[in-house]
């Protein structure tokens, strides 16, 4: 390759290209959800607002493109050759653990990963010079390498934005929720437009002139702002006041409307000053280190003390970069992945909880419920009841998938996260700090869910738990980055011509297989046999709506057991692995299904509650089948892949003429349901003690065996435990069938409750 730096400046520019798209999918959607949880404009105004926001932050953000050159490392000390090499690996581990964590939709932070992989790629260069055998230098010198003050306050900045974030958005919802109330529509009337106008004055200050002194028009301007700023806020403040009494009485909708716009747009333009640097910064720093090369007469170990001095950006890129970053906001499918997670950790209403809770989670729960116990007791009682009823939510019935499709949370929330956010994110983009936008919207979201008291007790421990895990994130950002990029800087110097080239072909393997393996789960359509919740509002009904979900699970319950016998048959230990996830999806399905119990109930009249009793029975007997499912799928891929010994001839033999007589079972249970010919119950109920007493044959004779010939303890606990479990299916099932074949009456007509938008 006869010019490798050439090479590479080609495959950074369009590393960047990329790296725009996958970190746009990853960031740009904090700055929406807010305006898409409140649903109060429609998702077009919403895209039209943060694109225009987005494209003027962008050519106005050449003020922060010094990070990259400068504020990690110590360009004069390193060579042209080196700072390549160093910029390939940034580039390359950037763009993988950016998408890496857009497919899994976790928001991380591109600042973070961008510092640390500078960090890290320059450490190792560093070492690299220290360790070669013409070096005096010692371990102790590498400070010389890296700008540790700037690079120690960069961090320090973003670890704090994370607490300063969720404490500020806190306190600052807390104060509007007890103005304002969960009923706000009543004191919006009056003190609205003090309240529109305080927020659209802050985001109006701090973010279109605050975050002006990053922008190459600051100088311009700088004679109107400076030394005036007091004279700025009444003005602004004044202003805004006057047009939110006039939008109110004139479109008589509220102000906030206009605050989540124009608070939607100021912090998307926020977004795009800040972390443009992250996606070009290290490119356009690649370019002026190879015109100072050309210039320089191509001498591949002349130093980068170039890269010292400030340098305007181009606006034709910087125009670029910003139509790129418009065009993944409008297209990404990532992007709404990562959106999703943030939503459901701030929702207002309940929510399919995403994450799991932890040991950590339950014990922060905890600490913080004594805590707020021990203020309890100090606070007068009367002033806790009166600050209580600021916090009441309205009442309102809905079935869990409807409080999902409802906003997220209300307007008042929506404003609070738009302006605290974007006015910590301009003063931090004012200040040269490359603030995490990512930390603070949504560190600023989970503040106000929190003041909102978003995080009852039904869910805090599963929201803290997906907090703690987006925060493990970051941090996890932080060491795969530094780790990452230093071994890929040390690959790239071993040797330059052959591993560029590989490692580049291994980033586009991936960014294709994780695109196309994204792609795949978000168009799956929803599974034929997925379990369906019941609207119905009577028994009659109840049995007719959810035949399907009994023809499903035992149809789903077949397969299952069928599968676990023939692989233990074949000892196949794929088909097992393969069956414990089929019987863990039916089991959190049909779980699904009992969570949405008290939504079923509290939705039933006085007449029908004898439909609600019915409904327990059936789930609880559907829990029973799933759990013996779960049992027996487990335990044959557990003794396989222990590598145990193989079950006898005789055994397998024995259970697969059990699996024939459940399968007859299952098929005509099937047929019954699907046809709704519940009359045909009675003759599958009347085979129950054959089926019984086939089992318990079988139980009999393994016991036998074992008193004589069998020598296996493994075995033996293996095989009475199937058959043990296979007695409870079949209990559960029966039990099942007889419910519904005592409760099925063909001459009532079937209720359903009435659809609550009508």
């Amino acid at each position: 390759m006869d010019n490798i730096y050439l090479f590479m400046l080609i495959a950074i520019t369009v590393l960047a290209v990329a790296d725009i798209v996958v970190g746009v999918s990853n960031d740009a959607i904090n700055f929406l959800n807010s305006a898409i949880g409140s649903k109060a404009i429609s998702m077009r105004t919403i895209m039209i607002v943060a694109s225009l926001g987005i494209f003027i932050g962008a050519v106005f953000s050449s003020g922060m493109m010094e990070v990259a050159r400068k504020g990690i490392f110590v360009p004069s000390m390193f060579s042209f050759e080196e700072i390549m090499y160093i910029f390939m690996a940034v580039m390359i581990t950037d763009i993988l653990l950016l998408d890496f964590f857009n497919t899994l939709g976790l928001p991380t932070s591109t600042t973070v990963s961008i510092v640390f992989n500078l960090l890290g790629a320059a450490v190792v260069m560093s070492l690299i010079k220290i360790n070669a055998p013409e070096s005096t230098q010692t371990l102790a010198d590498i400070g010389s390498y890296i700008n540790t003050k700037k690079a120690v306050e960069i961090i320090r900045g973003i670890v704090m934005s994370v607490f300063i974030a969720f404490t500020v958005g806190a306190l600052v919802q807390w104060v509007s929720r007890l103005v304002f109330t969960f009923q706000y529509e009543k004191k919006i009337k009056n003190f609205g437009a003090f309240f529109g106008a305080f927020c659209l004055t802050a985001i109006t200050y701090f973010i279109f002139l605050k975050g002006l002194k990053g922008s190459p028009y600051y100088n311009e301007l700088k004679g109107f702002i400076e030394g005036k700023e007091i004279f700025i806020i009444l003005g602004s403040f004044l202003l805004w006041t006057g047009v939110s009494f006039a939008f109110q009485a004139a479109t008589k909708k509220s102000i906030l409307l206009v605050v989540i716009a124009v608070g939607t747009f100021g912090l998307a333009l926020a977004f795009s000053g800040n972390d443009l640097v992250n996606f070009i910064g290290v490119p356009m720093a690649a370019f002026h280190s190879y015109e100072a090369w050309i210039a320089g007469g191509m001498d591949s170990t002349m130093s980068m003390s170039i890269l010292s001095k400030k340098m305007p950006a181009e606006p034709f890129l910087l125009f670029i970069a910003g139509a790129i970053m418009v065009l993944t906001l409008w297209f990404s499918k990532k992007a709404k992945t990562v959106a999703e997670t943030e939503l459901s950790l701030s929702r207002q209403g309940d929510t399919h909880e995403k994450f799991e809770p932890n040991m950590l989670s339950r014990g922060v729960v905890k600490g913080t419920s004594w805590l707020s116990n021990a203020i309890s007791s100090v606070v007068p009682k009367s002033l806790q009841e009166s600050m209580d009823k600021s916090f009441q939510k309205p009442e309102a019935a809905l079935t869990k998938d409807q409080s999902i499709d409802a906003p997220a949370f209300d307007m008042i929330r929506a404003s609070v996260n738009l302006m605290v956010a974007g006015v910590l994110i301009a003063i931090a983009t004012s200040m040269k700090l490359p603030l995490s936008t990512t930390y603070v919207t949504f560190m600023v979201a989970m503040g106000t869910s929190f003041a909102d008291r978003a995080w009852g007790r039904e869910s805090a421990v599963y929201r803290v738990a997906g907090v703690l895990n987006v925060i493990g994130g970051w941090f996890g950002t932080a060491f795969g980055a530094f780790v990452a990029a230093g071994i890929v800087v040390f690959l790239i110097n071993w040797n330059p011509q052959v591993m560029t080239p590989i490692l580049l072909l291994i980033t586009g393997f991936l960014l294709v297989r994780n695109y196309l393996s994204h792609k795949k789960s978000s168009n799956k359509t929803i599974d034929e046999d997925s379990l369906k919740e019941t609207g119905s509002s009577s028994v009659q009904g109840v049995i007719h709506e959810s035949a399907s979900n009994i023809a499903s699970v035992v149809k789903r319950g077949n397969t299952i057991y069928s599968n676990a016998i023939r692989g233990l048959a074949k000892q196949d230990t794929s088909l097992l692995k393969k069956n414990k996830k089929q019987v863990t999806k039916l089991s959190d399905e049909v779980d699904s299904l009992r969570d949405n119990i008290f939504y079923f109930i509290k939705n039933l009249d006085e007449t029908s509650l004898r439909a609600s009793s019915f409904y327990i029975n059936i789930l609880g007997y559907l829990q029973d089948m799933t759990q013996s499912l779960e049992y027996i799928s487990k335990a044959s891929h557990k003794h396989i892949n222990n590598n145990h010994k193989n079950l006898k001839f005789s055994q397998i033999k024995e259970l697969k003429e059990v699996n024939d007589a459940l399968e007859i079972l299952f098929n005509d249970t099937k047929n019954a349901f699907d046809s709704r010919s519940f009359e045909q119950i009675g003759d599958i109920i009347g085979r129950k003690e054959d089926l019984l007493d086939l089992v318990t044959s079988k139980i009999v004779k393994q016991v036998a065996r074992t008193r004589t010939e069998e020598s296996s303890p493994k075995n033996t606990t293996l095989y009475f435990s199937l058959l043990l479990e296979t007695k409870d299916l079949l209990s559960a099932t029966m039990n099942l069938l007889e419910e519904y074949y005592g409760s099925h009456d063909s001459s009532v007509e079937i209720a359903t409750i009435p659809d609550s938008e009508e």
